[in-house]
């Protein structure tokens, strides 16, 4: 159940970027607008929002989402920084509280990003199955090796040892 409830939440977290981005892909005016009020360049408002499609779209799909969600919430903090720092102004405070909530979330998709129902956690699953087939196929070819050099030992009748329930070596001749 918290697997589905973590799922939801990255989702929606991620709905906010990907609409948001969208908007100011389709039109960029308003942002470069507040951008220019606040003396940044008006060309950050089309890369700010492919960054906020992408990111989204990553976070979503839970593609590097270790990574989406970290630069995600360095990005709403930015945004506190530079466009709800008033906080004497009860909407601006509102704003900054929200998004400092929302880069939270972000952080906390950060800590345990890596879970089921992402593509992260599918290919972490992979990468074991890869090394314990590996690790498999490894440890049969040393047994091959160990029966190999048994039978040539055997077949130029050099003796063998073992040892016998006292942990004493015996010889044994084959």
């Amino acid at each position: 159940m918290s697997t589905i409830a973590a799922v939801i939440g990255r989702l929606m977290l991620a709905l906010i970027f990907v609409v948001s981005g969208i908007q100011k892909i389709i039109d960029p005016t308003p942002t470069a607008q507040m951008l220019v009020s606040k003396s940044l360049p008006a060309t950050l408002a089309m890369p700010t929002g492919i960054f906020e499609l992408v990111a989204g779209l990553l976070l979503a799909l839970g593609i590097m989402t270790r990574l989406a969600s970290f630069l995600l919430a360095g990005f709403t903090l930015l945004t506190v920084f530079f466009f709800h720092n008033q906080f004497g102004d009860p909407m601006q405070a509102t704003q900054a509280l929200k998004n400092t909530a929302i880069a939270g979330g972000l952080l906390v998709v950060f800590a345990y990003g890596q879970m089921r129902w992402s593509y992260d956690h599918m290919r972490a699953n992979r990468k074991g199955e890869l090394a314990a087939r590996e690790a498999d196929e490894r440890a049969r070819e040393a047994e091959l090796r160990a029966a190999r050099a048994e039978g040539a030992a055997t077949a130029a009748g050099v003796p063998l040892t073992d040892a016998d329930h006292h942990g004493r070596t015996k010889r044994r001749w084959f």
